[in-house]
């Protein structure tokens, strides 16, 4: 498909760029953009939660009261989890949340996003452009010219550039990132994704062939 290249203007420029059908255009599967995302949430999880199971309290382990004859229940030490301040039962313990999704998933799932923006028309094609300086009110500009400023806009660069991301850094709805770097979440996660004209390139690259 083409789609017409606007500058930092928000002006359309008169070009024209062509978005590969093999990326833009497929069939997406919804079962992969689920299970990328997953997998992409997932490795950002700690895994430190940690209780204290009954080997690991302290505290005496003398009986409370003698096993029968009382009327109650059976009562061990302190430690048991049925008492205040004892331990729990099958707790949390540390561990590690991620695992392991084939190649092939994450291309297809971020290929269904990519087409899913195209659909909805939620892609914005730029010229290459740079700050001389990082200026929060330059990005705060060039969103408001291309009428995105309400917008959780996704801002992907073909190669990095720490004065725009130094720009982006103080907007609440502004994310910048680069090609290579591109995942599901990021994707879906924007109401609008814009790409400059060497971050169509880039995609290109990446994805040719798989």
């Amino acid at each position: 498909m083409e789609i017409s290249v606007f500058n930092i203007e928000g002006k359309d420029t008169g070009k024209k760029i062509q978005l590969a059908d093999s990326i833009f255009a497929i069939e997406p599967k919804d079962h992969a953009m689920y299970l990328d995302v997953k997998r992409y949430l997932a490795d950002k999880r700690q895994g430190t939660a940690k209780t204290k199971e009954r080997s690991e309290m302290s505290g005496s382990t003398r009986k409370l009261k003698k096993q029968k004859g009382t009327g109650g229940a059976r009562s061990g030490d302190v430690n048991s989890p049925v008492m205040v301040g004892g331990a729990r039962c099958f707790g949390p313990q540390p561990r590690d949340y991620s695992f392991k999704l084939n190649k092939k998933v994450k291309v297809l799932a971020r290929k269904s996003a990519l087409t899913y923006k195209a659909k909805d028309e939620q892609i914005i094609v730029l010229e290459d452009f740079n700050f001389e300086s990082p200026k929060t009110k330059q990005l705060v500009n060039l969103k408001n010219k291309l009428n995105i400023s309400d917008k959780k806009s996704l801002l992907v660069l073909g190669s990095e550039n720490k004065n725009i991301y130094l720009s982006s850094r103080n907007l609440d709805k502004s994310e910048v990132t680069t090609a290579n770097k591109l995942t599901t979440y990021d994707v879906l996660n924007a109401q609008s994704l814009v790409l400059t004209e060497s971050a169509v390139e880039v995609l290109n690259t990446i994805f040719d062939n798989k």
